[in-house]
């Protein structure tokens, strides 16, 4: 059973990995045709992308395997000399449980230490392409963003050595407010780089320039001033440090969940968890302070008037004295106590508790958006730890699922196996996604968003290794039938009964 499961698992691990990358090859197939990467370049892509793909393919092919090896052996009937001879499903599929088991502490390696090197090998193979090639950097006949630098590139045509050559090139380059301020068109260019230099450096020819002149006079905006200027070279140098600062080869440093190891993660998880508890508590007496709230006097604290203000005070005190005396209705406490003031006083109060309220407001939708954003990625930090575990977990889980169920179906080959096991991963697989997203917006816990789909797929395992074993079908039809029978006839004597009473 070992040699049969082993070989079951090798084939579908092959075919659904080819299947895979070439679903792979589908998605990326932009980033790929057409910008003059060589084959080895795409090679190392495809290569550091399988580890990250065999996270969706390894439980899809224990489930598959696992359902056509059991299915092979009930289809020959061999479950049924087992059992004659005295051997129980358990105990046939011991040996195969140990090997699972070991399969899921492998599987949990390679999503702790191979996955996440993969993930950074991959980052900075795509984020360094344009240095290699890099007339890769810009496409044909579409506007190419060069991220950090505020710059949309769009050629007609590339030609020569390495594609750096380039025909009717036009530029649009944006301000800090990100304003297109600036157009460049010229008909031709070059495009110089080296592997040593974080600069691209653009050199065109026969073009010219226009760039809108932001005046901070509010009357010269009006007449809508610019530079316009013609060129027979010009020369931009492109810095492609923000996103270009590695070798192919070079490891380093990459805030991304899915690029770190457990260890990493869970100091993250606590240096982020203790960043927002502390961002959370300035910003809060930040507020406080400017809402004027609890702030008292000290003890020792003297104020020093003037006649006029105590008699102000005095006129103040005795209005107050007043209102406490009359007492007045909750509704109409704003406006006893403006009439306290004079108007003009009134105007300023009301003023001035506007213009707090806004810039507070406005403040704290500012500091919204950014406690959003950290507390998303803090959630992702922990999914991805957790996904970690679930990993491995899923591959025993999901054997349990597909080895009792070959044993109830009783069917081997590609044919019924296959849509059963493609239509539970699918269940599998859409729950845990459906489950991530929630769990990256908070909208439930990140560790029930790891875990739920592996949960769900546990009662399956244990409610079909139950039927498996006592030798049971997956639906007692039968019982279903007598119990929906059971419920009509009630429902006939009681209708029989209602009848006679009311003759």
């Amino acid at each position: 059973m070992l040699s049969r499961f082993v070989f079951n698992f090798i084939t579908s691990f092959v075919i659904l990995m080819f299947i895979f990358i070439f679903q792979t090859i589908w998605l990326f197939i932009d980033d790929l045709a057409g910008k003059g990467l060589d084959i080895v370049i795409i090679g190392k892509f495809l290569f550091y992308l399988t580890p990250d793909l065999t996270e969706k393919v390894l439980p899809l092919t224990v489930l598959l395997s696992s359902i056509l090896t059991f299915g092979n052996l009930a289809e020959n009937y061999e479950f049924a000399a087992m059992k004659a001879s005295g051997i129980s499903l358990q105990r046939a599929m011991l040996t195969l449980i140990i090997f699972v088991t070991l399969l899921g502490g492998v599987t949990f390696f390679f999503a702790n230490d191979v996955i996440p090197t993969s993930q950074r090998k991959i980052f900075n193979l795509r984020r360094n392409i344009a240095k290699v090639k890099p007339a890769v950097a810009v496409a044909e006949g579409v506007f190419s963003d060069f991220e950090g630098t505020g710059m949309n590139i769009k050629v007609d045509e590339k030609y020569g050595d390495n594609d750096r050559f380039l025909r009717n090139v036009i530029i649009h380059e944006k301000s800090d407010r990100n304003v297109n301020t600036t157009v460049i068109k010229a008909e031709t260019g070059e495009l110089k780089s080296s592997e040593n230099s974080d600069i691209l450096q653009l050199i065109l020819k026969d073009g010219h320039y226009y760039k809108d002149v932001i005046s901070k006079s509010n009357k010269n905006k009006l007449k809508f001033p610019f530079a316009q200027g013609d060129f027979d070279t010009y020369i931009i140098n492109i810095d492609l440090s923000d996103f270009n600062n590695v070798d192919l080869d070079e490891e380093r440093d990459i805030s991304t969940a899915k690029m770190k190891n457990i260890s990493r993660l869970t100091l993250d998880i606590d240096s982020i968890k203790k960043d927002n508890y502390r961002i959370v508590r300035a910003f809060s007496k930040n507020i406080s302070s400017r809402a004027g709230m609890f702030v008292d006097l000290a003890p020792d604290t003297t104020i020093v008037k003037s006649d006029a203000s105590l008699r102000k005070d005095s006129i103040l005190a005795a209005k107050i004295k007043a209102v406490k005396e009359n007492p007045i209705k909750q509704d109409s406490i704003k406006t006893d106590i403006l009439h306290l003031f004079p108007e003009w006083q009134r105007i300023q109060l009301m003023n001035n508790a506007k213009n707090a309220t806004t810039g507070i407001l406005g403040s704290i939708r500012g500091k919204k958006e950014e406690m959003e954003n950290r507390y998303k990625n803090y959630n992702l930090h922990i999914l991805s730890l957790h996904n970690k575990y679930a990993l491995a977990f899923s591959c025993i889980i999901l054997f349990f699922v597909g080895a009792p169920l070959g044993a109830i179906i009783r069917k081997g080959g590609l044919g019924l196996p296959m849509v059963i096991a493609i239509v539970l991963f699918l269940i599998y697989y859409f729950i845990g996604v459906f489950a991530g997203n929630y769990a990256k917006e908070g909208n439930i816990n990140p560790i029930l968003g790891a875990w739920l789909s592996t949960l769900i797929m546990l009662p399956l395992g244990i409610f079909l290794t139950k039927r498996a074993t006592e030798d049971k079908g997956m639906i007692n039809f039968g019982a279903v039938t007598d119990f929906f029978q059971m419920i009509y006839k009630k429902l006939k004597k009681k209708k029989v009964d209602d009848n006679e009473n009311t003759a």
